[in-house]
């Protein structure tokens, strides 16, 4: 997480414009694990209730010949001069048969999801945007980037496409964005007839504050927009994977403490809602045990004053047996004497 009070504001040309202070929705825990099970749960919010027809597979006539034949009890289909009669019918095991467990528009299509887990989602992916380790980790170029979280000034009064590409230049945010160009590919299946015909990866996510200078960037490849009223999980952290590279106007960065407040002030936009708190301050428990404070707290170490002794095999440690049986040793000399 970012732990600086300020970020530097840059201007469209790259050059430093200011600072601003950094909201506390970047201190925000990272929980990945959230993020996951919220984004599966979003993404099949998207989908379209579909099934197959009612009597798909059940168009032939068929019937099972029953036991005593030898043959499999599946229905057959009926008829004589033709290679269908007498072939498998109905069945997922069939040609021509219905499929297993056939798909209903009356399925569960869709999840409800707990708003405050929402909430929890959103805000862990935001937080995560501005570690240049996860960002990176996910795949983006952002080696050359000066600072994150990207904060600019000046992007959302653009209407042009070439003013904006000349931006994401300025701002070395160019690299990834040719790399989204250049892994462009054919979408494999037939998705590719149905409208969908390639697939590619994500880039930078440009937020807004309004709808200003939103259409200079829609054709920029890899480029996803989106308001900062509304940002989306789906967008803000793709596959369910955190870090995405975020570049902030200036306008919507400073609306981000009304929209989601902070750990001891509430949000003035999601009525009586404040920042989750991290479970620990640190991590590093080790550190945390061997502390002075910690130390202070516990009680010294108790030293037994019992000793314990390992138990060893006196007949097989003449050590041992000499501490049970100081004669012993004198006992096996006279028993040598003996036997001489």
């Amino acid at each position: 997480m970012a732990a600086r009070p300020e970020v530097s504001v840059f201007s469209a040309a790259g050059q430093a414009a200011g600072k601003a202070a950094l909201p506390q929705v970047f201190l925000a825990p990272i929980r990945p694990d959230v993020v996951r099970t919220v984004h599966r749960d979003m993404a099949k919010n998207r989908r379209q209730a579909q099934g197959v027809a009612r009597r798909a597979g059940h168009q032939a006539t068929a019937e099972s010949w029953g036991t005593g034949r030898a043959v499999a009890r599946i229905p057959r289909a009926g008829g004589g001069g033709t290679h269908r009669s007498g072939q498998g019918a109905y069945g997922n095991q069939c040609r021509g048969g219905h499929m297993f467990s056939p798909l209903k528009v009356f399925r569960k299509w869709h999840r409800r999801i707990n708003r405050d887990q929402r909430r929890y989602a959103t805000v862990s992916a935001v937080a995560a945007s501005a570690v240049p380790a996860l960002v990176m980790a996910r795949g983006h170029k952002v080696d050359e980037v000066s600072e994150l979280p990207l904060v600019v000034d000046g992007i959302d009064k653009f209407s042009k496409t070439k003013e904006a590409v000349k931006a994401l230049a300025a701002l070395d945010a160019e690299e990834d964005c040719q790399r989204v160009a250049a892994t462009e590919a054919f979408r494999q299946g037939k998705g590719k007839m149905r409208n969908r015909r390639y697939t590619n990866r994500r880039g930078p996510l440009v937020v807004f504050a309004d709808a200003d200078g939103v259409k200079a960037f829609k054709n920029v490849p890899g480029i996803d927009t989106c308001n900062v009223d509304a940002l989306n999980l789906l967008q803000l952290a793709p596959g369910g994977h955190v870090g995405r590279f975020v570049v902030w106007t200036k306008a919507a960065f400073e609306k981000l403490p009304a929209i989601f407040g902070g750990f001891d002030e509430k949000s003035a936009a999601k009525k009586g809602y404040n920042l989750p708190r991290p479970t620990v301050t640190i991590s590093d428990v080790q550190r945390v045990l061997g502390s002075a404070e910690v130390k202070k707290a516990c009680r010294d170490r108790v030293r037994s004053a019992q000793r314990f002794r390992k138990a060893t095999n006196p007949f097989a440690s003449k050590k041992a047996m000499n501490r049970l049986n100081p004669n012993a040793k004198v006992q096996k000399g006279q028993a040598k004497v003996k036997k001489a």
